[in-house]
């Protein structure tokens, strides 16, 4: 329901840092985030902020990567030639931590379930008629017409007072 627009402008705050393994990248990364509420579909806009950190490795048969003697990382990210391509390590701090249910507001109420209006929009007032399910109705229909007449007793007080039944 949420996400970044592609093309859009991210601010970023980088400090690459030379290690002997390769080139450690620090950055804060502040990204528009747009999608719909969760809970009335109203457009969303807000802003947010995610800190990640990684090792770009140097590649195999470079002469530092030989020097420190280790092998590729296989699920990291390395280096090509003298360029990261920070794109994958935005992409990977930015995705989880997007909103899963984005709200308008926090105190968002909503939609109708009945009739779908916006709840905010229609005010305390807005009420629907309870209809009784049909599955249930023929319940309802004999339970109104053996309604005991007021005064007599329920069946709970029936079995306390006939203590001499067979």
């Amino acid at each position: 329901m949420a996400g970044v627009q592609e093309g859009a402008n991210l601010e970023l705050d980088v400090t690459l840092e030379s290690v002997t393994e390769g080139v450690l990248v620090t950055a804060t990364v502040t990204a528009p985030v747009t999608g719909e509420c969760a809970r009335c579909l109203e457009p969303v806009a807000q802003t947010m902020q995610v800190w990640c950190r990684e090792l770009f490795s140097y590649e195999q048969g470079s002469g530092s990567y030989e020097q420190a003697g280790g092998d590729a990382a296989e699920d990291g990210y390395s280096l090509d030639g003298d360029l990261l391509d920070l794109e994958p390590v935005l992409r990977d701090a930015l995705v989880p931590a997007l909103p899963l249910a984005p709200l308008c507001r926090d105190d968002c109420p909503g939609l109708c379930a009945e009739c779908g209006v916006l709840l905010a929009q229609a005010g305390p007032e807005h009420g629907h008629e309870r209809a009784v399910d049909p599955r249930w109705a023929g319940l309802q229909q004999r339970m109104t017409t053996q309604a005991e007449p007021a005064g007599s007793p329920g069946p709970e007080k029936r079995e306390e007072s006939g203590r001499g039944r067979p």
